[in-house]
């Protein structure tokens, strides 16, 4: 099974930071693993308007069939509330 969603406005640091705090434990800059989950980021700069860029993480979330796909919606959804970023 695998999900893949992008966040604006974190950084790949940040990202690992999360899905440790998620459970996982970090295997290299780009990859956390949990129990029965992997995490695999990248990022890019996307341009917002003419003059504007910010960074654009991508989280490809794999988990076994064991894992559940159920539980796997929930890491998905837990990951998002903790990436959510809102301005001040």
């Amino acid at each position: 099974m695998k999900r893949e969603k992008e966040f604006r406005g974190i950084s790949v640091r940040l990202a690992r930071n999360y899905l440790e705090n998620l459970g996982g434990t970090i295997v290299d800059d780009d990859t956390v693993e949990g129990d029965g989950w992997r995490a695999e980021l990248s990022a890019e700069k996307v341009a917002i308007g003419p003059s504007l860029e910010l960074t654009e993480v991508t989280v490809e979330f794999a988990a076994d069939e064991a894992f559940g796909e159920e539980t796997l919606e929930e890491l998905v959804e837990d990951f998002s509330r903790k990436a959510m970023r809102a301005g001040g």
